[in-house]
């Protein structure tokens, strides 16, 4: 189809999101056209200040409006215990379960050879420093059971090991309310691995 020279644009830059579609990408275009002229207004404004004072934290790496970020600075965080991850969006989730009291690293990626992003790539030279230079008691590894995230767990269970601080990884496993018989055999042996004494 033949869309307006704007429109077309418009949608263009929706593809352009993650896991956006073309038909998603179409009515997100149409839905902001029929909202008032205010509200684009301040939708643009909101992405434009988000883009411009959102950088990232010195010590995490965390996305963050401060620096130090609001969880580094904070006091009541157990700062001997260090959750690694891959990317602010797994830090949020983390967080969303109000579970986790320590502090995190981001490494903002994960080693993959295939897309040209080795070790140097990360922030693993940041997080060594921070093991090095505070004492840290616990390391947990919050990284993806994907091959690159195998692949970086190896690589820094490894390189924590000489520090002497324990590291642990979080369990993977069959979903709450889910049935055996869906799982794939990669989930069963990552639950049967994950297995504690109850």
């Amino acid at each position: 189809m033949q869309y307006t020279k704007p429109l077309a644009k418009l949608i263009e830059y929706f593809q352009k999101l993650p896991s956006i579609g073309p038909k998603s990408a179409q009515r997100m275009a149409l839905h902001l056209l029929k909202m008032p002229y205010g509200e684009v207004e301040k939708f643009a404004q909101a992405m434009i200040e988000a883009k411009t004072t959102i950088k990232y934290c010195d010590i995490c790496f965390n996305m963050s409006s401060e620096n130090p970020c609001e969880i580094c600075s904070n006091p009541k965080r157990n700062h001997d215990v260090i959750c690694i991850v891959a990317e602010t969006k797994d830090l949020i989730a983390i967080e969303k379960t109000n579970e986790f009291q320590g502090v995190y690293h981001v490494l903002q990626g994960l080693i993959s050879p295939m897309d040209g992003i080795g070790a140097d790539d990360i922030r693993i030279k940041e997080l060594l420093k921070r093991v090095h230079e505070n004492e840290i008691k616990e390391i947990i590894l919050a990284l993806s059971p994907s091959v690159e995230g195998e692949a970086t767990s190896m690589y820094l269970s490894k390189l924590l090991k000489p520090f002497g601080v324990k590291v642990s990884r979080i369990a993977f496993g069959i979903p709450l309310g889910s049935e055996l018989e869906y799982a794939d055999e990669l989930t069963l042996i990552k639950a049967l691995e994950g297995r504690h004494t109850l």
